[in-house]
């Protein structure tokens, strides 16, 4: 029975010293929060990470991830996305509009209203959320309809989260905006903070109603993970640009026009191609004006026929006016970043019209040089009658070669000739003291 009982005991402390520091560990494991920072145009590629982000802090069982938002506003399918997102999430979202000097412009108002908490840092502002039309211009009925859907949707997102409704349909309607210190006494944010370890402080101990329930978060100290975008993100994003895209569509051509006039050299080809894709991609998310394309495409054909045409330059001059303003008209939107600069454009043009004008007329001299090898580069050679010729035939030396020979005059050996055509192995002559008569003749003034 003793030696039982000291078996018992014995299992007993070995089972909780081995558990001890397990229970430990979970007891004192500290929380994670994590951060990710979206800073720029709201696109299909910013929509995607912060949608991918919120199921990995989900995964993680992160207490919170906190958005580090500066955005001057952006498309509004891809809004409407992340305020889904973040309404449906399990974690807490905080959006922390950040760094000083920071905005949530536009898109950026919904986004930080659907917040779980909303914070500003010193130096930061909010508002001015009036839709605006992208690529083409709306009629009053057509602006007044997409004004009411979007102050709807706003009051919606307000109302959920307990945020001043009246505020936020004035940033749609009115295109209102308020600094960090006007928008926490308005009841538009939760707090201000001067950085992330401030934040997490002062967020420690909020209770938060998520789609799945309520949560106390237990951020005080907590270990904070940033997860950045991957490169294929990275790559998207920057293809968004309108800058970007308009140089990779202007590099797709130049690929496909090294690959018409060079075929077999594959390389300029497969890059033009790939430009060309990913120019398309970047105009999915863009406000394309497909009349600024076609101006576009008629300069590039004006430069080229400027090669064959004698317009004394002015073919070369409508193209430069054809793709400036193709350019200038290639992207239609009142916002600045979704709009070419003319620091891309002015040096896009020039490069353009010096690439095609120079290329083609070298490209067309060349076909037009006679040529010096083959039976074609016979004709206008100077020979030697080795025997005489007649129409029936005779022997010249052309070129260091012999070549059986005819001719519609009698030529006597010895005497000079002037190749005027070849046919199969045969070569018709005519003496040169006939050729100099001509040129004689042609030159009489």
């Amino acid at each position: 029975m003793n030696r039982k009982f000291v078996f018992l005991a014995l299992v007993f402390i070995s089972t909780v010293l081995f558990l001890s520091p397990l229970l430990y560990s979970v007891e004192n494991r500290k929380s994670e929060v994590l951060v990710i920072t979206v800073n720029g145009a709201i696109n299909p590629v910013v929509s995607e990470y912060i949608g991918k982000s919120i199921k990995k802090a989900s995964e993680m069982n992160a207490e919170a991830l906190i958005i580090e938002l500066d955005t001057p506003g952006g498309l509004d399918t891809s809004m409407r996305s992340i305020a889904k997102d973040i309404i449906g999430s399990s974690v807490p979202v905080v959006v922390y509009v950040s760094p000083s000097g920071a905005r949530a412009a536009s898109a950026g108002v919904f986004i930080t209203m659907a917040a779980h908490v909303a914070a500003m840092s010193p130096g930061t502002n909010i508002g001015a959320a009036h839709p605006v039309a992208l690529g083409e211009k709306m009629d009053k009925a057509v602006a007044e309809k997409a004004v009411n859907d979007a102050a709807a949707y706003i009051k919606s997102i307000a109302e959920t989260r307990g945020r001043n409704v009246k505020w936020a349909e004035d940033a749609v309607r009115k295109s209102v905006s308020a600094t960090e210190t006007e928008a926490l006494k308005s009841n538009i944010i939760d707090l201000i903070a001067k950085d992330i370890s401030a934040l997490l402080s002062e967020i420690d101990g909020k209770k938060i109603t998520t789609a799945y329930g309520d949560k106390t978060l237990k951020t005080a100290g907590a270990k904070i993970i940033r997860h950045e975008m991957g490169l294929r993100h990275k790559i998207l994003n920057l293809i968004s640009d309108p800058n970007v895209a308009y140089i990779l569509l202007m590099l797709g051509f130049y690929g496909l026009f090294f690959e018409l006039t060079n075929p077999g050299a594959i390389f300029p080809g497969v890059i033009g191609g790939i430009c060309l894709v990913l120019a398309f991609y970047s105009f999915q998310t863009l406000p394309v004006n497909y009349a600024g394309l076609l101006l576009i495409i008629i300069g590039l054909i004006l430069f080229i026929l400027e090669v064959k045409v004698a317009s004394y330059g002015m073919l070369t001059i409508g193209g430069i006016v054809s793709m400036v303003l193709g350019s200038l008209m290639l992207f239609e939107s009142p916002l600045p970043f979704l709009k070419l600069s003319l620091s891309v454009i002015i040096p896009a043009v020039i490069v353009t019209a010096l690439f095609f004008v120079l290329t083609f007329r070298l490209a067309y001299k060349a076909y037009k040089r006679k040529p010096v090898t083959g039976a074609e580069g016979l004709i206008g050679l100077e020979g030697i009658a080795k025997t005489d010729i007649t129409p029936g035939g005779g022997m010249v030396v052309v070129h260091g070669e012999f070549w059986s020979a005819y001719s519609d005059n009698v030529i006597q050996k010895e005497e000079r000739v002037v190749v005027e055509d070849v046919k199969g192995l045969r070569v018709k002559v005519r003496p040169k003291k006939i050729m100099n008569s001509l040129q004689k003749v042609q030159h009489i003034p």
